[in-house]
């Protein structure tokens, strides 16, 4: 404990900024995956991602580098609304309104980073991460930790009415609960996460962080309430794994957490397998005596 105490009260500042966004952001994708998975919205988050990273073009192009976050922000939240608003009203299909969106939104990002300084370096930072922790900000960080909470505090105060729209949207609408404003919400803080998740790991592989957790402890837990602690666990274990390993190798952060979140579903997955064989074996083992018959 004393060399791990040391460990920490030795850490660069710029570690200690990445570890509390890191954590942060770890921690909402991955309560927010589950609900998006079970509710079969995984690929919004990988749309909303690529708006993001049209949203990083037009801060750059503005010179709001410093302010990326606040500029985002609005921009992404903005495309949930639009993207869930076309995917609940059918008038448009889900996979070609989040196609629509992510592919537009990552032309007209790369023809604005021309316009920008540093136009290769830009592009590589937005896509796959920051390849400096200097360039986390103490901005950066506040604004991680107040949206972070907030996000937190929503899905723990709406926890139930959020179980209840996505497991059957229809009878919690018969019972009183506004499906659309809880799926709104549940858009908006997708969005959020998104954002706030794009300058630690890249905004082509922030949706990673919110699929690989839910699906991870999918393979191995069945009740809502286990599925959502280990896959919050999982995605907290992951981060600290690959953020050190990063560091170790010389990598870039985003890349490296990704791989490890690959590794823990691929385990989880033998896992789910292997627990299914044996609960198999144990019911075949199970003999059942014929019934007795009249003398």
């Amino acid at each position: 404990m004393t060399n791990l105490a040391a460990l920490f009260s030795n850490m660069p500042e710029i570690m200690l900024r990445a570890i509390v966004v890191g954590t942060l952001v770890s921690l909402c994708a991955s309560l927010l995956g589950v609900t998006l998975v079970l509710k079969r919205y995984s690929m919004i988050g990988d749309g909303l991602s690529h708006v993001g990273f049209g949203a990083l073009a037009i801060a750059t192009v503005l010179h709001a580098g410093n302010a990326s976050m606040a500029v985002s922000l609005p921009i992404v939240v903005t495309a949930a609304f639009v993207l869930m608003g076309l995917t609940e009203k059918r008038r448009m299909q889900g996979d070609a309104a989040i196609a629509v969106l992510s592919t537009g939104a990552i032309a007209i990002g790369t023809l604005l980073f021309r316009f920008s300084d540093n136009q290769y370096q830009d592009i590589c930072n937005s896509l796959f991460g920051t390849a400096s922790m200097a360039l986390l900000t103490d901005t950066d960080m506040w604004i991680t930790v107040g949206v972070s909470v907030a996000v937190l505090l929503l899905f723990v105060l709406f926890y139930t009415r959020i179980f209840s729209v996505t497991f059957d949207a229809t009878f919690a609408k018969a019972t009183g609960v506004r499906v659309n404003v809880y799926t709104m919400m549940l858009a908006a803080l997708t969005a959020v996460t998104v954002v706030i998740g794009m300058k630690m790991v890249g905004a082509i592989m922030v949706s990673g962080l919110i699929i690989f957790p839910a699906l991870s402890a999918m393979r191995v837990a069945k009740r809502f309430r286990s599925v959502m602690l280990l896959s919050a666990a999982l995605s907290l274990v992951c981060f600290f794994t690959g953020f050190f390993l990063s560091l170790l190798i010389e990598a870039q952060p985003g890349p490296a957490i990704i791989a490890v979140h690959v590794v823990s579903f691929l385990v989880c997955t033998l896992i789910g397998v292997l627990k299914r064989r044996i609960r198999t074996r144990k019911t075949r083992s199970i003999v059942v005596e014929p019934p007795c018959k009249a003398e």
